[in-house]
């Protein structure tokens, strides 16, 4: 058994994990849930509206994933709606002709955001603040099997695999037998780690994060115009 000392977790605060399924939608979900929980209260944002919009932004086709700048983009100037005005496809389009957004999808709310730095250090600053953190990493295998008590931590010789890129929310910190340890919300549904969520050890982390993204103040998108 893997003892875990909890010192700052925005769990509750958030709603249940969802469930990104076979489509490459993790940074889609990860700024979403991000989003969400810098606003009041919590109502899930539509992960379809801002990957359809960061997708159109970037020249990228439905089956690919997105870039961070822009799905940063994305937020600040089309904004994201509730996910009732959009909900989750299940799976991807099989022609992205027919891939489009519905005539209405209710209001509109952007944030603005921008890269972050890459430190334990700076991550846990901003989840003391009560700021949930978006990771991009690269994963290894302990990632897919965390313990019981939702831990992952590589084994000796384990290396990152740059092929397998992952983005999760950094929603909490402490400590794992005395090793700093951040703990991430995961898209991949609640049999995941704890409902949802794991403890990547300092030593998962550092090897392995290549980008983060911070979110910051509201931005009114309401008089801007969306093109289909």
């Amino acid at each position: 058994m893997t003892a875990v000392t909890i010192l700052t977790d925005l769990r509750p605060e958030l709603g249940a994990a969802r469930n990104q399924g076979p489509r490459p939608t993790c940074l889609a979900f990860a700024a979403s849930d991000a989003h969400a929980a810098v606003r009041p209260g919590w109502t899930p944002l539509s992960c379809e509206f801002v990957f359809y919009y960061a997708q159109r932004r970037a020249g990228r086709k439905p089956d690919s994933g997105a870039t961070l700048s822009a799905m940063l983009a994305t937020l600040r100037e089309e904004g994201q709606p509730e996910e009732t005005g959009w909900p989750y496809l299940p799976a991807t389009p099989i022609d992205p002709m027919l891939w489009s957004p519905p005539a209405k999808v209710g209001p509109r709310f952007g944030r603005a955001g921008a890269p972050y730095g890459l430190t334990v250090d700076a991550i846990i600053g901003e989840i003391d603040v009560k700021r949930p953190v978006i990771l991009l990493m690269m994963l290894s295998r302990s990632f897919y099997t965390p313990t019981p008590e939702g831990v992952i931590q590589p084994a000796l010789g384990e290396a990152p695999e740059p092929a397998r890129r992952h983005a999760v929310v950094a929603v909490g910190h402490g400590t794992i037998e005395g090793e700093r340890a951040i703990l991430v919300r995961n898209s991949w549904g609640p049999n995941w780690g704890i409902a949802g969520h794991g403890w990547l050890t300092e030593g998962f982390v550092v090897p392995r994060l290549f980008a983060a993204a911070l979110l910051t103040e509201d931005v009114d998108v309401s008089a801007r115009s969306l093109a289909a």
